[in-house]
């Protein structure tokens, strides 16, 4: 018990640190939000997985949005999570959804409750049943901030929003489904992807799919994170606040250049292969064209 409290202690004093040493560098970074012209000029990492902290820094502020309400669904055990900082630092009113087992007591182990109005809730979100949850945790509208990560049917949870749902979203996308194709994984209640392919690849939306979606539900492509995973869109009446520019939809090659690679082999460990060798790995996995409206093989698409 006594060395589990001076573990414990540790790891407490290291997040404290790292977290004023990331409000430090942040604090800087401010004065000169004025002149970005790219969101990865402002990537930083604190509690997210990659460099969306600084991103979203950048995008509350430069909209003036003090106190933003949040909405983040898939957050793990809540230890790298898009909100996280914000909830830490701000002393916010958020909800956060897994289907995670025993997802409180996960997330209390990382983050002090009473610091804020932190709802939680433990539930596979799906197409179905996405409204009835935000509006059972009043949560249906005024939202500022908006993150899906549930790595599966993310098109058809966010195809069931209504137009508006939020001032900024940040929405995964899979870039190994490359830049021409609106295409996703079938609308499968349960889906994992673990068990719709070993590799663990074939899951999600392409970031066209995505931005098509996203520009039905009013919002403005802004940009990806450097890894290639996360795309961030404004909703379309605030998109002139921003410095930066709108993405080309006819220039997204650049932004499923994946720099990760953790596709896993029939035995369950990581792969690391190509994107050429990712494809014919799961070239006989269904999806379904958005375009066409019908499920095809990957391997009968160009990607």
């Amino acid at each position: 018990m006594i060395l589990k409290n001076i573990k414990n202690y540790f790891k407490n004093y290291l997040v404290k640190k790292n977290t004023l040493l990331a409000s430090k560098t942040i604090f800087e970074s401010r004065k000169n939000y004025a002149n970005i012209k790219d969101i990865n000029q402002v990537e930083l990492k604190v509690f997210s997985q990659n460099g969306e902290d600084g991103i979203i820094d950048y995008l509350l502020e430069t909209l003036s949005i003090k106190k933003p309400k949040f909405i983040e669904i898939g957050v793990g055990d809540y230890s790298e999570a898009n909100t996280r900082y914000i909830f830490e630092t701000r002393s916010l009113k958020g909800l956060i959804i897994d289907c995670n087992k025993s997802l409180r007591n996960k997330v209390e182990k990382n983050v002090k409750l009473w610091k804020g109005d932190l709802r939680i809730v433990e539930a596979r979100v799906n197409s179905e049943n996405i409204l009835d949850i935000l509006f059972n945790e009043n949560f249906k509208d005024n939202i500022d901030l908006f993150s899906l990560d549930i790595d599966g049917v993310d098109y058809w949870v966010l195809k069931s929003l209504p137009r508006n749902f939020s001032k900024i979203a940040i929405i995964e996308y899979n870039p190994y489904f490359g830049y021409k194709k609106s295409i996703t994984v079938p609308n499968i209640k349960d889906f994992d992807r673990s068990s719709y392919h070993h590799s663990m690849l074939c899951f999600g939306m392409s970031l066209k799919a995505s931005i098509n979606l996203m520009e039905k539900k009013n919002f403005v492509f802004v940009g990806s994170n450097l890894m290639r995973n996360n795309a961030f869109f404004v909703r379309k009446d605030l998109f002139k606040s921003l410095s930066i520019e709108a993405i080309n939809k006819s220039d997204l090659k650049n932004h499923v250049n994946a720099n990760f690679r953790e596709g896993r082999n029939k035995y369950g460990k990581l792969s690391y292969f190509s994107k050429k060798e990712i494809l014919k790995t799961i070239k006989n996995c269904y999806v379904f064209d958005l375009e066409k409206k019908r499920k095809e093989k990957i391997k009968s698409l160009s990607i």
